[in-house]
């Protein structure tokens, strides 16, 4: 995954509009955190960009802290292992992967609790060995 040439503005403009307001709230936030300005990496949104490579060989780059409106829920791509932060427990009502936290509204979490775990998600994400912090 790379990041692309499109309009963030262009891909917001296809959400409905309650997806439109919460999405542009979360990229705020994630502005705020990252100090940068996101680009889109295909269909997500993302800000910073990390290079990995696994003890497989396997490699490759994404975001710091990424986000995407997909059909059932907003998908936070925060980390390797989401289930380590005790915040999950103070969030609200959500569902997550093992990297991905998925909310269905903004109504249905803290959004407090959810920029302190995106901050720690950021943080920790340029701590693993195998990853280096492009930009």
């Amino acid at each position: 995954m790379d990041i692309t040439n499109d309009s963030i503005q262009g891909y917001l403009d296809t959400l409905d509009k309650e997806r439109k307001e919460a999405i542009s709230i979360i990229i705020e936030e994630m502005k705020d955190i990252t100090k940068l300005e996101p680009k889109l990496w295909g269909t997500i949104i993302g800000f910073g960009k990390l290079y990995y490579r696994y003890n497989t060989g396997n490699d490759g780059y994404m975001p710091i802290l990424g986000l995407s409106s997909r059909k059932q829920a907003i998908t936070l791509y925060l980390s390797f292992n989401i289930e380590q932060y005790e915040e999950l427990n103070r969030l609200g009502k959500v569902t997550y992967g093992k990297g991905c936290l998925y909310i269905k509204k903004l109504s249905d979490i803290d959004l407090g609790v959810l920029k302190e775990l995106m901050n720690k998600a950021a943080q920790d994400a340029v701590k693993y060995e195998f990853i280096t912090r492009i930009e």
